[in-house]
C-alpha cells in the first residue's frame, strides 16, 4: 500500500502541465453547473479539448472519441442553458420518468456490449469493456446535463466511481483525485438541483449568464 501510494505521489510530481491544466478546468466546470451557470460550458470545452490528447495518448481509446463529443455538448449546453426552453431564457430543470431511465439503461447496456466487443477484437484498447461503458454513460449523461434532467448527477456517481480505478491503471493519477472529487460534487449537484427543482412551482429556473 505504501509502495502505491509512493508511486502514486511521485507520478503526481510528474504529471504533464496540461493534465493539470484540464484538471482545474474540468472542477470549475462541475462547481459552475451545480449552481446552473452557463459558463460552465466555456470550462468544458478547454478541459475536453486537452483531455482529448491526453486520452488517445494512453490508448483510452473511447474515452478519447468521449472528449471529442464532449466538445460538441459543451457548445450545445450552453446554446440550451442560455437560450433554451419555450420562452428561450434557458431550460428549466427536469425529471425522467421511470420508463425513460430503463430505455436509459437498456441502451448503455446494448451500447457497451457492442463497442466492447469491437475494441477488444479489433484493437489494442486498455479495458475495452470498461472504457466502453464510462465513455456511453457518459456521452448519453451528458446530454441529461444539457437538458437539466435533475438524476444526472446520480448517473456521474455510478460512472466516475467506475472510472477512478481505471485511471489509476492507466496511471492518470491526478485525473483519478479529479474524479473522486467529483463523486462530492455530484452528491452537492444533485441536493442543490433538487432543491432548486421544487422552487420552480413559484420562481422559474433560469440559466446565469
Amino acid at each position: 500500500m505504501d509502495n502505491l501510494v509512493t508511486v502514486a505521489l511521485s507520478s503526481i510530481a510528474a504529471t504533464p502541465a496540461w493534465e493539470g491544466v484540464a484538471v482545474a478546468f474540468a472542477i470549475a466546470y462541475l462547481i459552475l453547473a451545480t449552481r446552473e451557470v452557463a459558463l460552465c460550458w466555456y470550462c468544458a470545452l478547454f478541459s475536453t479539448a486537452i483531455y482529448t490528447v491526453l486520452f488517445w495518448d494512453v490508448r483510452l481509446l473511447m474515452d478519447s472519441a468521449l472528449n471529442v463529443f464532449y466538445m460538441g455538448m459543451a457548445v450545445y449546453g450552453w446554446q440550451q442553458w442560455r437560450f433554451g426552453g419555450a420562452d428561450h431564457n434557458g431550460v428549466a430543470i427536469e425529471k425522467l420518468t421511470r420508463t425513460e431511465h430503463l430505455k436509459i439503461l437498456w441502451s448503455i447496456g446494448l451500447l457497451t456490449t457492442i463497442s466492447g466487443l469491437l475494441l477488444s477484437q479489433n484493437t489494442d484498447a486498455a479495458w475495452p469493456f470498461v472504457d466502453s461503458f464510462t465513455t456511453w454513460a457518459s456521452a448519453i449523461t451528458t446530454v441529461m446535463v444539457a437538458r437539466k434532467i435533475l438524476e444526472n448527477w446520480l448517473y456521474w456517481l455510478v460512472i466516475d466511481a467506475v472510472s477512478i480505478p481505471l485511471y489509476i491503471e492507466r496511471e492518470l493519477y491526478l485525473t483519478a483525485i479529479l474524479f473522486t472529487a467529483y463523486l462530492v460534487i455530484a452528491v452537492i449537484g444533485y441536493l442543490s438541483w433538487q432543491q432548486r427543482y421544487a422552487l420552480q412551482s413559484t420562481e422559474p429556473s433560469i440559466a446565469k449568464r
